[in-house]
């Protein structure tokens, strides 16, 4: 932070345009406009596959709460992840406070990578993730098609998987379910049929 400078605070989050993502982080605020359409595609269709399986049960284990854009308080740091999940038998009571936020630390995060964040999402706050206790991170990247797998090791962050394309995989922790990457990518375009 430069000198002169007060450390950011909620306030500034709060005071951001409409549909402007705010992260704290550091004591420096990071806003973002809403993400790119194959963006929250990607989000979405992993959320829903997780979801389904994970929180829901349908087809899967279930025990698991995931969430999409929750807002995470550390101390100071406010980190917004694109997807985040945690242990229901670590969590039985996360959903039922009314704060618009959570102070427990996930035991997963996602972030789906975009131009505009991927420095920070692979730097600051993949170590911050770390720091606070996140057992797996995911990174996805929409552009070139790839999933890399981050497990929680004694150091540090170790890349347990990086699998790409439309590989159907067995993705830690939720590796009791197949996923289907080839789903997540935005369907191109197809002309329409003749006449």
């Amino acid at each position: 932070m430069g000198r002169g400078k007060r450390p950011a605070t909620y306030e500034d989050i709060e005071a951001l345009p409409l549909g402007w993502v705010g992260e704290i982080i550091d004591d420096e605020l990071w806003a973002f406009p809403r993400p790119a359409k194959w963006h929250a595609w990607v989000a979405s269709a992993l959320g829903g596959m997780l979801g389904n399986a994970f929180s829901y049960g349908q087809g899967g284990p279930g025990g698991w709460w995931i969430l999409y854009e929750p807002e995470l308080h550390f101390g100071r740091q406010v980190l917004v992840p694109d997807l985040a999940g945690w242990r229901q038998e670590r969590a039985p009571g996360l959903l039922e406070r009314d704060e618009p936020f959570f102070d427990l630390t996930p035991d997963w995060v996602c972030e789906v990578l975009s131009p505009s964040t991927a420095a920070l999402d692979r730097g600051r706050k993949l170590s911050l993730y770390y720091q606070e206790g996140v057992s797996h991170a995911w990174l996805v990247d929409p552009r070139v098609h790839t999933l890399e797998i981050y497990r929680r090791g004694e150091q540090g962050w170790q890349l347990s998987a990086r699998h790409g394309g439309a590989e159907v995989v067995r993705a830690e922790p939720f590796d009791a379910e197949p996923l289907d990457l080839g789903r997540l990518w935005a369907p191109r375009s197809t002309p329409a049929p003749g006449p």
